[in-house]
C-alpha cells in the first residue's frame, strides 16, 4: 500500500527536479568560454594596474630612503667633523698649557 502513496511523491519529486535542472542548467559551450576569457582579461588588467602601482610606490618608497640616508650621512659626517674639532681644541688647550708650563 505504502507503494501506491510514494509513486506520485516520486513523479513529482523527477518534475520538480527535472524543471530545476532546466532553470540552473550551465551556459552554453560558447557562453562559457567566453565568460572565462573576460574574466581572465579583467583579472590580467587588474595585474597590469596594480604593477603599476606598485612600481610607483616602489619608486617613491626607494627615493625616501635615498633622501634618508643622505641625510644620516650628513649628519654623521657632521658629528665627526664635530668630534675632530672639539679634539683639535682640546689638543690645542693642552699644548697651550704645555708650553706656558
Amino acid at each position: 500500500m505504502e507503494e501506491k502513496n510514494s509513486l506520485p511523491y516520486f513523479f513529482l519529486g523527477l518534475g520538480v527536479g527535472l524543471a530545476v535542472g532546466l532553470l540552473f542548467a550551465p551556459k552554453s559551450g560558447e557562453e562559457t568560454r567566453a565568460l572565462i576569457r573576460g574574466r581572465a582579461e579583467e583579472g590580467r588588467d587588474l595585474l597590469r594596474r596594480k604593477t603599476e602601482e606598485l612600481r610607483g610606490s616602489a619608486g617613491d618608497f626607494l627615493e625616501r630612503g635615498r633622501d634618508a640616508v643622505s641625510r644620516q650621512r650628513e649628519q654623521v659626517v657632521a658629528a665627526v667633523e664635530a668630534g675632530r674639532q672639539a679634539y683639535r681644541e682640546t689638543r690645542g688647550g693642552e699644548a697651550a698649557e704645555g708650553e706656558a708650563v
